[in-house]
């Protein structure tokens, strides 16, 4: 559990930190001036000390320099009712980790701890639009996890079902890493075809095909320094890949038409929703680049292997959407329901059931009569109950798809909702498990 100490004089700002850290899983101490906040620490030292500036009995330098000389890696970040340029200068000057001028809410101090401390509290401390919401077990071994891999420039494989937020932790190893104030950069390896996808990848100088009426710099270049993010890798071209390959070993992009490699500082993590080495045995994705790319091997849990989470990220969403939606309250009878159900398109299905929701209740409260019978049904189409030992991650997409499908009667479009994916995407998935031709559109 993270610790924290929280000093000021005032009692409403020390009751009002204390109650948010701790219903974000953080056990809190609380001091009212400095020789308090001393005492509290010399009993029990923790990494994080948050301060008020100026108090009757002292200020917050004097805070920062006794904890600093009883533990030298403790973060300090200072609160203030008073902007003081030249204070906020000689503070960071002497080790503050941050300077934040009251009022501030406290996703202004969840950002700033999160920016300090560098490991998982962006999960425990909370939720925004852009983190990963959850307190699940699985899901806070995956945050560990992820969180030492910041700490390194090593690639990473992010596997995972889609809609379960594998970008958003991409996202979130950058954000913790050492690279974080350099670029994030996507691309869907799925969008673009074979001839688009390499130069969009490694660049193009002018003249190289038809088209390119100017130099431009691939993504790699637009990275350096920062991190490359390629989603639905194994939608790549096979063609395509030896040459990801010798980018990846040589760190050096070729651009289309250009006889000069160029050098790129970037950190690659790749996701997929398909099981690549299952791909590999078929020959379709080469074994090198594979074993290049699976330095560090992330997994995604499927939502239906952490519903202990869906009651959070139902009250997420509602604080997402509710402003431009308007406020509903969920009942308990409804937030059950949605936590029964298995959640074939995981956290994005969910997401858009819940935003359904909130744009069609006539009334302030939706209980179960608000769930259209195309949102969650008894009947669950997903593998909720997987496979014999010993399957595949393929074996258990094409299952997904095939009683997706079956609940269904055949309706790709329907199916695409419910999986949470575009509809070009369940058509690829038909071809490529060779399953029956559709019978309804």
């Amino acid at each position: 559990m993270n610790r924290v100490l929280v000093v000021d004089d005032e009692p409403s700002m020390r009751a009002a930190l204390e109650a948010n850290f701790t219903r974000h899983g953080w056990e809190v101490t609380t001091a009212a001036g400095t020789h308090e906040a001393m005492e509290r620490f010399r009993s029990a030292p923790c990494p994080l000390v948050i301060t008020d500036m100026r108090m009757p009995d002292g200020d917050g330098m004097g805070v920062m320099q006794r904890v600093r000389s009883l533990a030298p890696e403790t973060a300090v970040i200072f609160l203030t009712a008073y902007a003081n340029v030249p204070e906020a200068v000689l503070a960071m000057q002497q080790g503050a980790c941050d300077y934040l001028v009251k009022p501030v809410s406290f996703e202004q101090l969840r950002q700033s701890v999160a920016r300090v401390l560098g490991n998982a509290t962006t999960s425990v401390m909370g939720t925004h639009p852009e983190g990963i919401v959850g307190h699940s077990a699985s899901l806070h071994e995956l945050i560990e996890r992820a969180c030492q891999v910041a700490k390194s420039d090593a690639d990473v494989l992010i596997m995972a079902e889609s809609g379960t937020g594998k970008e958003l932790l991409a996202q979130f190893i950058h954000r913790t890493s050492p690279r974080r104030n350099y670029p994030f950069v996507a691309v869907n390896c799925a969008a673009f075809p074979e001839t688009l996808l390499e130069s969009e990848l490694f660049g193009h100088v002018r003249g190289a095909f038809t088209g390119a009426v100017a130099t431009r710099s691939g993504k790699f270049e637009l990275a350096s320094g920062g991190t490359l993010l390629l989603d639905e890798v194994s939608e790549m071209p096979i063609s395509l890949q030896p040459k990801l390959l010798r980018v990846l070993q040589e760190r050096e992009v070729d651009r289309l038409g250009d006889t000069r490699p160029r050098r790129v500082d970037v950190r690659v993590i790749a996701t997929t929703n398909r099981h690549l080495p299952s791909l590999v045995e078929e020959g379709r994705f080469r074994a090198d680049l594979f074993y290049r790319l699976d330095v560090v091997p992330l997994t995604l849990p499927p939502l239906r292997e952490r519903r202990e989470d869906i009651p959070e990220l139902v009250k997420h969403f509602i604080r997402k959407y509710a402003p431009r939606q308007g406020a509903v309250q969920f009942t308990d009878d409804l937030v059950r329901h949605l936590t029964e159900y298995d959640w074939p398109g995981n956290v994005r299905q969910l997401e858009n059931v819940v935003r359904r929701i909130l744009v069609l209740s006539r009334n302030p409260v939706a209980g179960l009569e608000a769930l259209e019978s195309k949102d969650v049904t008894e009947k669950n189409p997903s593998p909720a109950r997987l496979p014999a030992q010993g399957a595949t991650l393929r074996d258990m997409e094409r299952q997904l798809l095939e009683r997706t499908l079956e609940s269904t009667g055949g309706n790709r479009t329907r199916a695409a909702e419910i999986l949470g994916v575009s509809l070009r995407t369940v058509r690829n998935k038909i071809r490529d498990f060779g399953l029956p031709p559709k019978r309804t559109l």
